[in-house]
């Protein structure tokens, strides 16, 4: 068998050293020396110098926020309240207006509004990948919120005068993106006015439940939400606790800690932490999965529930907020005031601020739950129904910003969110946010408001702060990122969400994105606290294509960028250290090389893809390659690479690799015979940009990217040394490759590597393309025994010759495998269609033993950014999920139409069309999304890489009766196993599979990863704690009889079955809350 290793080592070795080219084109670099430089990619210069430009064009944001914030607490502050004001006094373009009018439908269509929305015209911007209007802003008011009622139009009225500071700040940074105002009445306006991307259902869009609007009304948050279970609580009383929590949950970043735990006698968590936990979006959905299990029974214990949480957030040992530090309880009612508790837990600091929600339609006294909520810092809240959860979980933030407020310019500073999806459609944006404060007060000498108005906001597309990073110089493996306080990537070339869901942020560790080690959780921990770096390490990096694994060096360095939470990092492959800067001053030379762009010369000198760069402004970019070398050609005719409006670095690059390629052609494959080899194709990808294929014809079949740095085998080619075998992709689900003369190939390439003057670079990547059918043939005779073209004499086990791959096929199993398990080459003809298969598909049997024998290694991880088709909705039954269905016997009793049970019943109906959620079994359907819209999931993908057995290895696969012998060896400088085995006697062995593809999953169990945190800081800034608070604004009750005419409309509803139309809800907000 090494023999015939030695003949296919030598064989490979032989083709490519003829058709690649490797010294000849190393050769040609040198004889052009003359036409580049080589330049010195400097780490340390370099992202700092990236890390400087990022901080300073977010410092042109942080200005433009101030200027809003302190006009806005201006203008407030200056407003008059007025009492009498009327829809048509307020002249304001309604973003929802457009798609209210088209929608015969809706409630301002159906209610006649007085409501004086302007029309207005919009062009095409394309940074704001949207039509705008620069002359207006535009007003977002959340469905659930009466637009007509007084606190909405005096807040139309003041914010009004914020148009003009927006164009202001625009006029001054022509740069600027979405200008925002979140107010905490639940009113957006925002610049430049754009129509509002509505739903095709319900919209529940509401700036107050936004991150970027949470992360900075308030300070971090610990959080624990006690439940009560107690038999009392009926089944639809528990149905609206559990929607309250879900929507509390939904009011929590990820700087922020919660936990959640029901009650009666005693309490217990609800999900399996036992701890606070951050409130990440995996952690979130945990808790809410687990607290649609709770089950009513015994009887209430707020004690046992409240020395619950106060244990909880007294416990030190582990990783939490360390600021505002709060209880949400939800009860039906009670008349334990368990003083004992707090005085014991609580006072006299009351550091912990306690909320209360009473739930349902009861006739408890409330004065208990007001009494809690009011001695201990915090507010009373009524749930009565469906309609009033959403605004009553989301008010508790009022009153956590009261430190805020009060602290005055401590607190006016700047933070930068996570990374989240736009709403209305600019794609990831990070948002630069700043509180803005009530200054108003009651009267002269009266106590100094401690209201928050609400939050102003400033988006900045994360495309570009990408542009300010080295794109091509770094290499097709060289990138830069950077990470926030969480860990969470804000730049990295592998964050891409292939669907985001616009109310969660898009939180992908640092450590997810790449494949986790001990070296990169160091590097995470220093760019977190804010140190610099550099560190040298050997880590393992997964392909483009995700099939195999490469264990790499990587040179990371970082700095924190100043004035922000982020830091940023830089990866640089030592051969990247060095790149080539073309110097093309020749511009007879410069249409010499162009000339060889053109079609025209294909024939002789084969087909050139060219990368879809942005080498000019005014180049219009295409996905097919063809139509995108027109267009460049096109332009190249009327403008010079020297001109202004290109990129002169990469076009004189991507000219100069235009002739040394035709160079290649000319002094090496031209006058090859590829068919004397049986190849189809050679080529050479570069780091410029060209990707040449030769003969013309072959490029008919090329399926690689021709963006070189998005190509799997030239990145793989750079990373590895010698030659790189990729067959084709197959997909199990797919057909089996079709066979055909010419169509199927095997790619095989390797790097150049040229050293100038002791600097040591790979500019490109060259190889050859295999005709499979005749390499399989080849493939055959070369591991047999037979020498030349002596005919192959047959060997039986019995006889005394060796037997080999040739004529033995039918007893014998030869295979080359590559790197990542998937089948290259075979001398069993009907596995030729099998040839790109992971082998487990191919021989389960085999591939478990060569595992179980360390020729390979596996290696486990997870997609957070994958996509999946939707569920399907399962049975929802006769009824909608959650609604009470009285029986005939209720519809009987007259006593029945009065009660609670019957208006709670009406209530959940008027709110049901709005809350979407609740009468769907997918609640992500009230965003509006189209039934068959793609959701994010979780993906495990595990893929193989070599092992440590480098040397020939004998095995037998033991399977009592139909044992088999098996020998395998790595051909050296290749990525190839070779194994020869005996064909399976029979199919008892057949029991362990392999499995590569990638499948759905639940990713790691979060029960075990809350154990071990991974490490993460908080902002820097907390404010909880302000002596001068008033805190005698604590919450009302308030009663919603029902009227007789509500219990007539609920008696014909029921009695005929009509689904009713959805009512406005007007949040009277007493005007000396807000105003």
């Amino acid at each position: 068998m090494q023999h015939w290793a030695r003949r296919l080592e030598q064989e490979i070795d032989g083709v490519m050293r003829i058709f690649g080219g490797v010294q000849q084109l190393r050769e040609i670099y040198k004889d052009n020396r003359n036409l580049f430089e080589v330049q010195e990619n400097e780490p340390q210069k370099l992202v700092e110098k990236v890390a400087g430009d990022i901080e300073s064009l977010l410092d042109r944001k942080v200005q433009a926020l101030k200027r809003l914030a302190d006009a806005a607490e201006t203008f407030q502050k200056a407003h008059r309240w007025q009492d009498n004001i009327k829809e048509e006094d307020i002249i304001y373009y309604d973003a929802k207006a457009d798609a209210e009018l088209d929608d015969p439908e809706s409630e301002d269509v159906e209610r006649g509004s007085k409501s004086s929305s302007l029309r207005l015209d919009f062009i095409e911007d394309p940074n704001f990948k949207n039509k705008v209007n620069y002359s207006y802003t535009a007003v977002q008011i959340p469905t659930d919120i009466y637009k007509g009622s007084t606190v909405i139009l005096n807040e139309l009225n003041w914010t009004e005068a914020l148009e003009n500071v927006f164009i202001e700040n625009r006029r001054q940074d022509p740069t600027l993106l979405w200008q925002v105002f979140g107010s905490a009445t639940g009113v957006t306006r925002y610049y430049p006015a754009t129509s509002w991307r509505a739903p095709k259902k319900i919209d529940l869009y509401d700036v107050r439940r936004r991150p970027w609007y949470i992360q900075g009304a308030s300070s971090p948050k610990d959080m624990v939400i006690i439940v009560d279970v107690s038999g009392s609580v009926s089944g639809l009383t528990l149905k609206l606790m559990k929607t309250s929590v879900c929507e509390m949950l939904d009011t929590l970043s990820d700087d922020d800690y919660v936990n959640v735990a029901s009650f009666n006698e005693k309490a217990q968590p609800v999900s399996c932490f036992t701890h606070l936990v951050q409130a990440n979006v995996r952690n979130k959905k945990v808790f809410k999965e687990a607290v649609q299990g709770m089950v009513a029974k015994g009887t209430t214990g707020y004690k046992a529930g409240f020395e619950y949480a106060f244990d909880q957030l007294q416990n030190s040992n582990i990783t939490r907020a360390n600021c505002n530090k709060m209880i949400m309880m939800f009860t039906d009612g009670g008349e334990d005031r368990v003083q004992d508790v707090f005085e014991k837990y609580n006072w006299p600091n009351r550091t912990v601020r306690v909320f209360t929600f009473s739930v349902g339609q009861h006739n408890y006294d409330v004065t208990p739950l007001q009494w809690m909520a009011c001695t201990n810092k915090g507010y009373y809240f009524e749930i009565p129904s469906i309609g009033a959860i959403r605004i009553n979980t989301q008010e508790y933030l009022d009153v956590l910003g009261r430190p805020m407020v009060l602290a005055g310019k401590e607190a006016k500073q700047v933070q930068w969110t996570n990374v989240y999806e736009d709403a209305l459609g600019l794609g990831l944006v990070v948002t630069g946010t700043l509180p803005v404060f009530n200054l108003t007060q009651d009267g002269p000498g009266e106590k100094k408001n401690q209201l928050i108005l609400g939050v102003m906001g400033i988006d900045v597309a994360l495309s570009d702060i990408k542009r300010l990073t080295p794109n091509y110089t770094l290499g097709a493996n060289g990138y830069v990122f950077a990470i926030d306080l969480n860990g969470y990537v804000l730049l990295h070339p592998n964050l891409k969400p292939q669907t985001t869901n616009f109310r969660e942020p898009v939180t992908l560790d640092f450590l997810d994105a790449e494949l986790e080690d001990e070296n990169k959780e160091e590097i995470r921990r220093s760019m977190i606290d804010g140190n610099k770096g550099h560190k040298q390490i050997r880590t393992l990096v997964k392909s483009l294509d995700e099939r195999y694994i490469d264990e790499v060096i990587r040179n990371y360095t970082w700095v924190p960028i100043r004035s922000t939470n982020y830091s940023l990092g830089l990866v640089l492959p030592p051969y990247s250290t060095f790149y080539l800067q073309a110097n093309l001053s020749d511009q007879i030379l410069q249409v010499k090389y162009f000339e060889f762009l053109l079609p025209s010369s294909f024939e002789s000198e084969g087909h050139v893809f060219i990368a879809p760069r942005e080498y000019c402004k005014d180049l219009n970019a295409s996905d097919n390659n063809t139509e995108f070398l027109k267009n460049f050609i096109e332009l190249m005719e009327k403008v010079t690479p020297d001109s202004k409006q290109c990129n002169n670095f990469l076009l004189h690059n991507l000219i100069l690799d235009t002739g040394i390629t035709q160079q290649l052609v000319e002094r090496v494959w031209r006058d090859q015979d590829l068919n004397t080899y049986s190849l189809l194709a050679v080529f050479a990808a570069t780091d410029g940009g060209i990707t040449r294929v030769f003969p013309n014809k072959a490029a008919e079949d090329w399926t690689e990217n021709p963006e070189p740095f998005n190509a799997s085998f030239y990145r793989r080619s750079l990373d590895n040394h010698g030659y790189i075998f990729k067959p084709p992709h197959q997909d199990t689900l797919l057909r089996p490759l079709e066979l055909e003369n010419d169509t199927v190939g095997v790619l095989v390439s390797t790097a150049v590597e040229l050293s100038l003057s002791g600097r040591t670079l790979r500019p490109a990547v060259v190889g050859v393309k295999l005709d499979l059918e005749a390499w399989a043939e080849k493939f055959k005779v070369l591991a047999s025994n037979r020498t030349h073209q002596d005919q192959p004499q047959k060997c039986g086990p019995n006889s005394h010759c060796e037997m080999d791959c040739e004529v033995n096929n039918e007893d014998l199993l030869c295979v080359l495998i590559d790197d990542g398990g998937f089948l290259v080459l075979s001398n069993q003809n009907h596995q030729w269609e099998q040839v790109g298969r992971f082998f487990s598909e191919v021989d389960a049997n085999l591939m478990l033993a060569l595992y179980n024998n360390s020729f390979y290694t596996r290696k486990e991880s997870y997609d957070y950014q994958a996509a999946c088709a939707p569920q399907p909705p399962g049975n929802l039954g006769a009824a909608p999920r959650g609604v009470f269905v009285p029986t005939i016997a209720d519809f009987l009793n007259l006593a029945w139409w009065t009660s609670a049970a019957a208006w709670s019943l009406f209530q959940q109906l008027l709110y049901g069309l709005v809350y979407h959620s609740w009468f769907q079994a997918d609640p992500a359907e009230a965003e509006g999304s189209p039934e068959t819209r793609e959701s994010s999931c979780v993906m495990k993908q595990t893929q193989y890489y070599f092992g440590s057995v480098n040397a020939s290895y004998n095995a037998i696969i033991d399977c009592g009766n139909c044992s088999r012998l098996f020998h395998a060896q790595r051909l050296t400088n290749t990525n190839l196993l070779f194994v020869v085995a005996e064909k399976p006697l029979c199919s008892q062995c057949e029991a362990g599979r392999l499995l590569q593809k990638e499948t759905h999953s639940d990713g790691p169990e979060q029960c075990e990863l809350v154990q071990r945190p991974r490490y993460r800081r908080g902002p820097h800034i907390c404010f909880d704690y302000n002596a001068t608070e008033d805190t005698s604004d604590c919450g009302r009750g308030a009663s919603f009889p029902p009227s007789l005419g509500v219990l007539v409309s609920l008696q014909l509803l029921l009695l005929l079955g009509l689904p009713p139309r959805p009512q406005p809800q007007v949040h009277a907000r007493a005007a000396s809350h807000r105003l």
